[in-house]
């Protein structure tokens, strides 16, 4: 496949490119480069003749269409996205933009280049969202691709926005579209604000560690080399107009997940006390969903596809990248927000 993947310097999106050029396909990556985009995420492709870097941004309609007429991409994934909660709480307009009128334009572009090529019976437009558009469970229940939207904080509702879209453009205008929605992911060079990071970086730093509230939001964690997997399955194999839930079976609350990592740290990196002394419990952010949980039976039953990295097992491998690769995750730590409380308040 030639595929075109926006986002593709960031945390996901690198971790797609580099599977998906061992797998032996032509990427192009479309980043504009804003603070969480890493080209160093991507040094181990950097060179392959079967990739190529645009640095451009989605928000320019203009551009966006040049790029498709230059590299006549068959397949689309599109990644790029503000993705941090608790910035969307402090820069909700930021996440409009990016997430929907990007999303809008990057629809534009490829319905246009899409029809002028003939309408290609091979083309795919594959927009990858969150788990986040469908709200908060309690205690019982599960998120199945049917559940009703119901986003409960700037970020989530502009996910649930894009996905609307891309749908519409699926029904409206006949764009062969494919959608999935992931849990919470994980794994090396994740930026440095989200949670498990932040724990093992505190953690080295003798910092407090922060947890919400009382640490008993749950969530569901996916290694993140299992999401590049399952994302190239969707886009391979997935069946126009519909959508799948990607899990990584592996619900938890956070401040078990929390107590996980610092046992690791504990035995990979011993310090003069136990990692958890050093837990902190925090205000909560406002609108905090308290649970989600995937059901993705539809992918496994459909495309034959489930996560292979069991939580343990993907704790110690992130646990060790971090460890490994400080001069990475040390010249992240003075870009905006980073080592910072946000999204604490309106």
């Amino acid at each position: 496949m030639k595929i075109l993947i926006t986002g593709g310097a960031g945390f996901i999106g690198s971790a797609v490119v580099r599977l998906a050029i061992s797998q032996g396909h032509e990427v192009i990556n479309l980043d504009a480069l804003t603070y969480a985009a890493c080209l160093e995420n991507l040094s181990e492709v950097k060179g392959n003749p079967r990739y190529h870097f645009e640095k451009e941004d989605v928000r320019n309609l203009h551009e966006l269409k040049k790029i498709f007429a230059k590299h006549k991409p068959d397949r689309i994934m599109h990644l790029a996205a503000e993705s941090h909660v608790d910035r969307s709480i402090d820069e909700p307009g930021v996440f409009v933009e990016t997430n929907i009128i990007g999303t809008y334009n990057l629809l534009q572009a490829s319905r246009s280049y899409w029809e002028q090529q003939g309408r290609p019976s091979n083309f795919r437009f594959h927009h990858i969202s969150t788990d986040e558009v469908f709200g908060s469970l309690g205690q019982d229940g599960v998120f199945t691709e049917d559940t009703p939207y119901a986003p409960n904080n700037p970020y989530s509702a502009s996910k649930a926005a894009s996905d609307h879209l891309v749908r519409t453009w699926f029904e409206t205008f006949g764009l062969p579209v494919v959608l999935s929605n992931c849990s919470n992911n994980y794994g090396p060079f994740q930026f440095p604000e989200k949670l498990i990071p932040v724990v093992i970086l505190n953690a080295l730093a003798g910092q407090p560690i922060p947890v919400y509230g009382t640490g008993s939001n749950v969530r569901d964690w996916l290694y993140v080399e299992d999401h590049a997997d399952a994302l190239l399955t969707v886009l391979g194999s997935g069946k126009i107009g519909r959508s799948y839930n990607i899990g990584g079976e592996n619900e938890l609350r956070n401040i078990d997940l929390v107590r996980m990592v610092c046992a690791v740290l504990d035995d990979m990196r011993p310090g003069p006390a136990p990692y958890a002394q050093s837990i902190k419990l925090v205000v909560d952010r406002p609108g905090h969903d308290q649970r989600y949980a995937i059901d993705p039976s539809r992918i496994r039953a459909e495309l034959g596809w489930r996560p292979s990295v069991t939580l343990a097992e993907g704790l110690r491998k992130t646990v060790r990248w971090y460890l490994e690769n400080d001069v990475w995750w040390r010249s992240l730590q003075s870009r905006n927000g980073v080592g910072q409380r946000l999204g604490a308040g309106l």
